[in-house]
């Protein structure tokens, strides 16, 4: 009896805090979809289809030594340094173009390789005319509703422990021919266990805290964060299909991008460069193309325009900054040469587009820093190295390459003033 009266209350507590924090752990267990879509999706897809670098399907099968695999992700340059054959010839292959290295933890790469492995299944394309409308996928029980259904059981349960406990002792005390003690309130009976047992409870307290301030300060960094953000637009545009299939560069409808600080949205005349011959659209038909039609006033039977029948599109802005956050399309993409995909995901397999990137300041900030800034053959610096320290010039060159930070990238005023 004193052992159950000792550990009455402690069970209890010890089985509420292993299931009331069971649902956090596991919903807090390494996505690897994250993490290849933050990571790796701007040079790489996970089919065969190669982007920037080669396509990643199968790619445990392709490297003899897993442990080398796995470095390679982490930190290619040290596998090269190793002068492994296969990795030599791969970044012969792709033009040596160097593969920054990743913060990432051996978990988190386990499950970027998991996701590689067991890629998610895309559904078939819908047939011709028919119209593609894209479906969100039903949200899951939300984590607040499993954690009050959790908290309510074990209610329950400690209930039924505190009244079996009681009986138990009823019938313990008719034995003994002795009367048996009242039974203390639910209110009572925690004081009293509390006041016992002192020590364990600071303890649990200190634990609870530091586990709820995390968990506070991991839902606050979300706040304003919002990849994955994917509008319904008014037209239902693929840039799978005109980005990928037919291969059309991003600066032809987004010209803009390369001297200006907006890449601005494409007018419907630049849609019109193609669609004023090309009627009949690769997944939906004339249904699309029609809204294009009707928005610019024009007739694709007469070939005539009506300025009095437009109504122009109103697209839905997919990245927004804060601001005070100033950011320029021109400095990335014309003077650094930035590659649209860095930045904006894999958008050649976006049927509808989506934020692919959190665009919060600490993943602008790594950037700058793994960034090589493209020195060769810009005679800007040339005359900048020229006039550099040969000692400031040795250390910002110590890794063989400028980055983006060694020249003040990431020095306030760079991005808000």
């Amino acid at each position: 009896m004193r052992i159950l009266n000792r550990l009455g209350f402690k069970v209890p507590v010890i089985f509420t805090l292993f299931v009331l924090f069971l649902p956090v752990a596991v919903m807090s267990q390494i996505d690897g979809e994250k993490l290849f879509k933050t990571n790796c999706s701007a040079c790489h897809t996970i089919t065969d289809q190669k982007l920037i670098g080669p396509g990643l399907a199968g790619i445990e099968d392709r490297w003899e030594d897993p442990a080398l695999l796995r470095e390679w992700i982490k930190n290619s340059q040290s596998v090269l340094d190793k002068g492994d054959p296969y990795a030599t010839a791969l970044f012969e292959k792709f033009n040596k173009t160097p593969m920054p290295m990743q913060a990432v933890n051996d978990e988190e790469v386990e499950a970027i390789l998991t996701y590689i492995a067991n890629p998610p299944v895309v559904a078939d394309a819908a047939p011709i005319g028919e119209t593609v409308v894209a479906v969100e996928k039903e949200p899951s029980i939300q984590p607040w509703i499993i954690l009050l259904g959790v908290v309510v059981l074990l209610y329950i349960l400690m209930s039924l422990l505190r009244n079996l406990k009681h009986a138990l002792v009823q019938i313990e005390a008719q034995k003994a021919g002795s009367t048996a003690p009242v039974q203390l309130s639910v209110y009572k009976g925690v004081l009293r266990w509390i006041n016992a047992n002192k020590t364990f409870f600071a303890v649990l307290v200190i634990i609870v805290s530091v586990i709820g301030t995390k968990g506070i300060w991991d839902s606050l960094l979300s706040v304003g964060v919002y990849q994955g953000y994917k509008p319904e637009q008014p037209v239902n545009f693929s840039h799978t299909v005109h980005a990928g299939t037919q291969k059309i560069d991003c600066n032809y409808c987004h010209s803009s991008a390369r001297n200006s600080k907006t890449a601005g949205i494409p007018a419907a005349n630049v849609c019109m460069n193609c669609h004023t011959y090309i009627q009949k659209g690769t997944n939906t038909g004339t249904t699309e193309i029609a809204k294009i039609y009707a928005s610019i006033g024009f007739d694709p039977a007469s070939q005539a325009y009506t300025a009095e029948k437009s109504e122009p599109l109103k697209w839905t802005k997919v990245h927004n900054l804060p601001d005070h956050v100033y950011f320029n399309h021109s400095q990335h993409v014309t003077v650094g040469k930035v590659a649209c995909q860095t930045c904006h995901g894999p958008v050649e397999t976006m049927d509808v587009l989506e934020q692919f990137a959190p665009l919060t300041m600490g993943w602008c900030v790594n950037c700058h820093r793994d960034t090589k800034v493209a020195t060769e053959g810009n005679g800007y610096y040339d005359e900048m190295h020229a006039r550099l320290p040969e000692e400031l010039k040795e250390e910002m060159l110590r890794d063989g390459k400028l980055t983006v930070s060694e020249l003040g990238g990431i020095e306030c005023s760079k991005c808000h003033y």
